[in-house]
């Protein structure tokens, strides 16, 4: 099967920032390749983002479980939010975790680790979410426009589809991604229409609001094939449903 030209666009520019962080020796990751970069400075921009009204008037925060953004998760869960995480790759019908800060028996940086979430923390499905305040993204580039690359698996986007088409995405919910300075950039990013653009840019150092960011309003289940609806059991539901 012949490579999609915007899979390869997207692709060549991961490759041009997971290089530019390694030369820089801006992420804590022995190797940044195929991951979202766990980025130095990334306390220093959930500082930032934390001293935002938006972040200070959130009480419901979606999060997702990138070792990047463990400082937001750890101080949203601190100042008394509750914090939803997806299960990996979204394999279990109920595909969030509920940490619950009213509820937690372990201290908020712990609960905010993926792992120990895992296994302390029930899971939820789609219609049992509160309506969100603020998700939080992680990505390997972002422009200024706030359109944004992960690491291609699309699964940010699946979730971002399947809350808006719940109605727990509302025009106030804000999306948010933190990253580092050499993340971001200044060329066209290509995306397609079920890519989810933020609304804001955080670094350690700047805050960055986006003109226009595009939005999906529900799944495109024209682009999903049959194998990744079968593997997210909150999708084949929906399908069936």
């Amino acid at each position: 099967m012949a490579a999609n030209p915007l899979d390869e666009a997207k692709q060549a520019v991961r490759k041009q920032i997971w290089s530019i962080l390694t030369a820089a020796d801006a992420a804590y990751d022995a190797s940044v390749h195929g991951r979202i970069p766990n980025f130095k400075g990334s306390e220093e921009a959930a500082a930032r983002l934390a001293a935002l009204p938006v972040w200070q008037g959130a009480s419901v925060v979606k999060a997702v479980p990138d070792k990047a953004q463990l400082p937001v998760r750890a101080r949203a869960l601190g100042e008394g939010k509750t914090v939803y995480m997806a299960v990996p790759k979204l394999a279990t019908l109920k595909p969030f975790y509920l940490l619950d800060p009213a509820a937690l028996m372990v201290p908020p940086t712990d609960a905010a680790n993926s792992r120990i979430a895992a296994t302390i923390a029930p899971t939820v499905e789609v219609d049992a979410l509160r309506p969100l305040d603020l998700i939080i993204l992680g990505s390997v580039a972002v422009n200024r426009d706030g359109a944004r690359i992960g690491k291609g698996a699309g699964y940010s986007d699946i979730e971002f589809a399947l809350l808006s088409e719940a109605g727990l995405v509302t025009a106030e919910t804000v999306v948010v991604t933190t990253v580092h300075a050499l993340q971001v950039i200044d060329i066209p990013i290509p995306t397609t229409e079920h890519d989810v653009s933020v609304d804001l840019i955080v670094t350690p150092d700047e805050t960055i609001a986006c003109a226009s960011p595009h939005r999906p309003t529900g799944i495109d289940w024209a682009g999903l094939s049959a194998e990744k609806i079968g593997a997210i059991p909150a999708l084949a539901a929906r399908q069936t449903g």
